[in-house]
């Protein structure tokens, strides 16, 4: 069976895989590559959005490959984890699709009331089943997405029930789908270190001429130990800060900020230019440039 790419939305621009199948068999947790974007017996792969507005606007989950709908939720609210989730639903709003030869694929985490699929209808591959939400026992909106052969999870990156350190090049996607190791969510400047709730609502004031300070952050996801995160801005008058933030432990999703008080001449007018990068290891592993103009 080959699968298609089950959300709507461009990797590594307004979407990403904050984690993947746990292919370590112990108590610790490790991806397909032995990489550390997983956690202790997750079961599938979690195709995350930048922010609850980014939900709210509405992202399409796809059929990852033809089938028929055996079973779905649609009634439960978009409130997450800390909403409280019934014993037994902490798939949230989801979908079950049977494929044929043992396959099913399931969708979970599904806005509340978008589902337009019905059970025992028969879908196509790419056939739209709902939206990305925020149901479930769940900290971030996303799709998460369980392969399954015969009643047993099956990673759909590399096949084999082995772990990642003898696990084969076999994957399930029609189209390769890129292993990012970690990266930048969204970056800003604001005009003060903004609430992380304010981050993952995706509604962060930008900053004006009158600013008392000037503040980048950067939004970040698959954080190790050791990494750090570097924030500049550059302004008409040159730089304004060169800051480097240091990961103290492994966190799925974390935000750094840096800034500086406003001179007491005030800013001046023109183009300023935030740029945040995740280093891991000496390297970049990511980055992002915003630019902002003040008038």
């Amino acid at each position: 069976m080959l699968l298609n790419q089950p959300i709507d939305c461009a990797l590594g621009d307004n979407c990403f895989i904050q984690q993947f199948v746990d292919r370590d068999p112990g108590p610790g947790a490790a991806d397909f590559t032995c990489g550390p974007l997983s956690y202790d017996g997750h079961k599938g792969t979690d195709f995350a959005l930048p922010s609850l507005r980014a939900m709210h606007d509405g992202v399409d989950v796809l059929s990852a490959a033809p089938g028929t709908v055996t079973a779905l939720r649609n009634d439960m609210p978009d409130t997450g984890k800390a909403g409280g989730v019934p014993q037994g639903k902490d798939c949230g709003n989801g979908i079950v699709i049977r494929h044929g030869g043992g396959w099913e694929t399931q969708y979970c985490h599904l806005k509340q009331g978008s589902v337009i699929v019905t059970k025992g209808q028969r879908v196509a591959k790419g056939t739209v089943l709902g939206e990305v939400g925020f149901s479930g026992t769940t900290e971030f909106p996303h799709l998460h997405l369980s392969v399954r052969k015969n009643g047993e999870v099956v990673d759909p990156f590399a096949t084999d029930p082995v772990t990642c350190q003898t696990a084969d090049d076999t994957a399930l996607w029609q189209h390769p789908l890129p292993y990012e190791p970690g990266g930048l969510i969204s970056v800003g400047l604001a005009d003060h270190v903004p609430e992380y709730s304010q981050i993952q609502a995706g509604e962060v004031p930008t900053a004006s001429l009158m600013a008392p300070a000037l503040v980048a952050w950067g939004y970040v996801f698959g954080g190790q130990r050791g990494d750090e995160v570097k924030l500049t801005i550059e302004g008409p008058d040159g730089q304004i800060i060169d800051h480097a933030a240091t990961v103290p432990r492994q966190q799925a999703q974390l935000f750094r900020a840096a800034g500086k008080k406003a001179p007491p001449s005030g800013w001046s007018e023109g183009r300023y230019t935030v740029t945040v990068a995740l280093h891991r290891n000496g390297q970049i592993i990511d980055s992002q440039v915003r630019t902002f103009e003040l008038r």
